[in-house]
């Protein structure tokens, strides 16, 4: 199957894989590698629950050193409003148009054909780095039984990998130009605060929760709870919600509800919050309840080196490297001390309407995949 990135991801967009729908996305990439490698160059792990697909492809000899590919193939629903089919690829304005473009058929196009073609060219490379492959369907939504369901696997058979790269769009402008080299945490907050509802004509028997929060609201929304780092932006607490009442004029609420997020740095932790939030209401009948949805990681630093100077070798510049975004699937790897970095396209029109990507980014992260995995193979990280 005679496929490049640019036609492979033609072909990928062609599959309405909305979360967590694979639809033969998984066939399609064992096809190709059985074609250029052979049955037995590769072995194969499926898992399938609650509706959720993931492929683990990896070269069967055991290697001190084992480098990962991971992606998703699941897409978030395309909306109305498209100037074309969301599921046919078009070319048009020097641009590839439809869902999944950019987030990310094309991150995953690029690593399953550099890491074919450097197989082909590269048999021997494996007797020193088992290189693997791992997709899954379920990475736009609540990603329950994706990668981190994977990775257990992986761990219970001892394959999980000594380094990884997450083929997310990271970019800005142009491929290459930035890449994340580590994720803040996601801490998720529910404050309830108790009064006494009443008549609004009688305040003096009732206690309105809105007026003891009051002056203590300033001591929450928007707070930095860390001054950050050089690779870390400050932990800062964002209120996303706050209701009580019943939408009338004349009922003071028996209840006040607060809801925030905390994107934290690792300078700040869910007992931090907790602490926090505590003492700006002390003294108040409340509650407070807490979740960690990711924690936050930064990533090896000889690991990042290596990338960065792939992609200098390849885009004629250095990249930027940021923690800065919300969450993706790296964050599982991090969570187990494998390094991770993410590299990709740029992210302009992810979740978009008219999502899109210059073909010379996905031709530029190819080369960027297949550089890092001709240093790699020689022993440098």
């Amino acid at each position: 199957m005679n496929l490049n990135a640019l036609s492979l991801l033609e072909r990928l967009i062609s599959y309405p894989s909305i979360t967590p729908k694979e639809c033969g996305i998984y066939a399609l990439v064992e096809k190709i590698f059985a074609q250029a490698l052979g049955e037995n160059a590769r072995e194969v792990i499926t898992q399938e629950r609650e509706g959720v697909k993931n492929l683990f492809l990896y070269t069967p000899r055991k290697a001190q050193r084992h480098l990962c590919f991971a992606g998703h193939i699941d897409v978030v629903p395309p909306g109305e409003g498209w100037s074309s089919d969301p599921f046919t690829p078009a070319h048009r304005d020097g641009y590839l148009y439809g869902r999944g473009a950019q987030d990310m058929k094309s991150g995953v196009s690029a690593f399953v054909c550099a890491v074919r073609d450097f197989l082909v060219r590269n048999p021997s490379a494996t007797q020193d780095l088992q290189i693997s492959l791992l997709l899954t369907s379920d990475e736009e939504g609540e990603g329950t039984y994706g990668t981190r369901y994977m990775l257990d696997e992986l761990e219970s058979r001892g394959l999980l990998p000594t380094m990884a790269i997450v083929a997310e769009p990271t970019a800005h402008a142009v491929c290459g130009d930035v890449i994340k080299v580590g994720r803040r945490g996601s801490i998720n907050g529910k404050i309830t605060i108790f009064g006494k509802q009443g008549h609004v004509a009688y305040p003096q028997n009732c206690i309105n929760p809105t007026e003891l929060l009051g002056a203590r609201l300033g001591e929450l929304a928007g707070v930095n709870l860390d001054k950050g780092d050089a690779h870390f932006e400050p932990s800062k607490l964002v209120i996303t919600d706050i209701r009580g009442g019943m939408e009338v004029v004349n009922v003071t609420p028996n209840e006040l509800k607060i809801l925030f997020n905390v994107r934290n740095s690792p300078q700040t932790t869910k007992e931090d919050v907790r602490s926090y939030v505590r003492k700006v209401l002390e003294g108040l009948d409340f509650t407070l309840e807490l979740r960690q949805s990711s924690v936050g990681f930064l990533s090896d630093s000889s690991l990042v080196a290596m990338m960065s100077a792939c992609i200098e070798s390849v885009c004629g510049r250095a990249p930027e490297l940021s923690t800065s975004g919300g969450t993706s699937d790296a964050r599982f790897f991090g969570a187990r001390g494998i390094p991770v970095v993410e590299v990709g396209v740029p992210n302009d029109k992810i979740h978009a309407i008219d999502e899109r990507v210059k073909p010379q980014d996905v031709q530029r992260l190819y080369e960027i995949f297949t550089r890092f995995l001709e240093q790699v193979s020689r022993g440098i990280a």
